[in-house]
């Protein structure tokens, strides 16, 4: 089956034109990718997804076809929540159902709540967390362990202590970012590589600093999570169990956090879910977009 992919814009509250494409066909599905910053076209068409519903694959501020802002805090995940509900008006829908991966889930959660009643339904690929990134550093190190043996691990972890120690020139730090990309999956593969050689453009340097800026004071987090909490999205959150990126207790602590969420650990998968289950992960979108309310 041939799947159609164009092209769009649509118009921000501060008059920026932001970008989206739209894969697929059938009803909407609004698309945020991670990173934080990451090209959209990573997702690609969500292990079959496209074929059931139409991919709104949205460009965030300063990414793909959306302009870099004069304004950085525009890039907070906070104020993308505005970004989207901008995309909902251009969209004439009332409602919308949105799916988001990795960092994007804050922007979604955020949206949630501060939009009661825009969103029908909710997915949560393997999110960071609730109010900023919350993975459990043990869990992390106890996952990429059992992966020890593999004859990539050694190179993967030295590149990451160079990159820990900065001062890396562009070129050295893709090269020895391509090195620790096995992290990401639950059992890696060669061929998985090539989806990282693809000609994308991630956001700025600066831009992971300005995304997580939206994140409250440690005295603040408690009335983020209750209005989290209260937003009534019910969302589905996926997590894979061999996940060496985040781990998989942010989203058990999402889907606590959200009264009716429903949570689906994938136990062999890792932060690409689509990729390495993509029937798993396909069966559990659809049900829960699909279902009843």
């Amino acid at each position: 089956m041939s799947i159609t992919i164009t092209e769009h814009r649509y118009t921000a509250d501060d008059g920026a034109a932001l970008g989206y494409l739209r894969r697929g066909s059938g009803a909407p599905l609004i698309c945020l990718p991670g990173g934080p910053g990451a090209d959209v076209r990573y997702l690609g068409g969500l292990g079959g997804l496209d074929g059931h519903r139409s991919l709104v694959l949205v460009d965030q501020r300063a990414t793909g076809r959306s302009p870099v802002p004069e304004d950085r805090s525009r890039c907070g995940y906070t104020a993308q929540a505005e970004d989207l509900e901008a995309l909902r008006r251009h969209l004439g829908a009332e409602s919308v159902d949105l799916l988001a991966h990795s960092a994007a889930c804050l922007t979604a959660q955020e949206y949630a709540a501060a939009y009661p009643g825009r969103v029908r339904r909710l997915v949560l690929v393997t999110p960071v967390g609730a109010t900023a990134r919350e993975a459990d550093a043990a869990e992390v190190a106890a996952i990429r362990a059992r992966q020890a043996g593999e004859p990539w691990y050694a190179a993967a972890v030295a590149a990451e202590q160079e990159l820990a120690g900065g001062s890396v020139d562009p070129e050295r730090a893709r090269e020895l970012t391509l090195r620790t990309v096995p992290f990401v999956w639950g059992r890696w593969r060669e061929e998985y590589l090539d989806l990282y050689r693809l000609p994308m453009q991630g956001a700025p340097d600066w831009y992971r600093e300005a995304f997580y800026a939206g994140a409250p004071a440690p005295g603040g987090k408690a009335a983020r999570l209750a209005r989290l909490a209260g937003s009534g999205a019910r969302p589905l959150v996926l997590a894979g169990g061999r996940d060496g990126i985040v781990g998989a207790l942010p989203a058990r602590r999402v889907a606590e956090l959200h009264p009716g969420s429903r949570l689906v650990v994938l136990p062999e998968a890792g932060h690409r879910l689509w990729h390495e289950e993509p029937q798993a992960f396909l069966e559990a979108v659809l049900s829960h977009l699909e279902g009843p309310q």
